[in-house]
């Protein structure tokens, strides 16, 4: 993923490591002796360009929510069907996750370790994304396409579905990513009530470019 600050080859090379790091270890576990470490920098120096490691990983968590964000108006159209709508979202949100894990895990993980003022900020651009999916489905419900109980909970679900890929697909597992990607497709349309025989049909009406 690119860095917010391209034209610091420093300030990114830090970001990345610590990404890195925050992953394996926690980010509890981590210090900035162990990141400065990573790149071959002395403690101090990583001071020039982060003033803490609350601002480092704020800026990871916020730089992975604009970036899913921006990357999911991209892939997605108002003009089309609610179904289509779903079929984008699925394949963008898998996709990502896939691409990837890091990102998502300190997201999931970490979200606890961010400062109440930054905490909120984060979960104000989590529930943007959320609720542009609660859109589709609430969409999908009103023109007779889905089936659903409660547009809310239904969502929330989806979500936890498409986002559980991180936990259990390698690149070099049994499946690959696009025949991943058709499953959660169809598992997502399943859940709304699309036909098991209309699944192909569906999944042919969108191809979106992977990220």
């Amino acid at each position: 993923m690119d860095s917010k600050h391209p034209r610091n080859p420093t300030r990114s090379l830090l970001l990345n490591h610590a990404r890195r790091l925050f992953a394996e270890r926690g980010f509890s576990a981590v210090s900035m002796r162990d990141i400065a470490r990573s790149v071959g920098l002395q403690q101090s120096s990583i001071y020039n360009h982060f003033d803490s490691k609350q601002s480092i990983l704020i800026e990871l968590l916020r730089g992975h929510m604009l970036t899913l964000n921006q990357c999911r108006n991209d892939w997605l159209s108002d003009e089309v069907s609610a179904t289509e709508q779903l079929i984008a979202f699925t394949q963008f949100h898998v996709a990502y996750h896939i691409d990837f894990p890091d990102d998502v895990f300190i997201a999931y993980m970490e979200l606890r370790s961010l400062e109440p003022d930054n905490r909120k900020a984060l979960v104000r651009l989590r529930d943007e994304y959320e609720l542009s999916l609660q859109a589709i489905v609430q969409q999908g419900v009103t023109a007779g396409e889905f089936q659903c109980v409660d547009v809310a909970v239904h969502t929330r679900a989806i979500i936890a579905m498409l986002t559980g890929v991180t936990v259990w697909y390698r690149h070099d597992g049994r499946l690959d990513k696009d025949t991943v990607i058709h499953s959660y497709v169809t598992a997502a349309l399943q859940s709304l009530g699309i036909p098991a025989n209309d699944v192909a049909h569906q999944h042919e009406l969108k191809k979106v470019k992977h990220v």
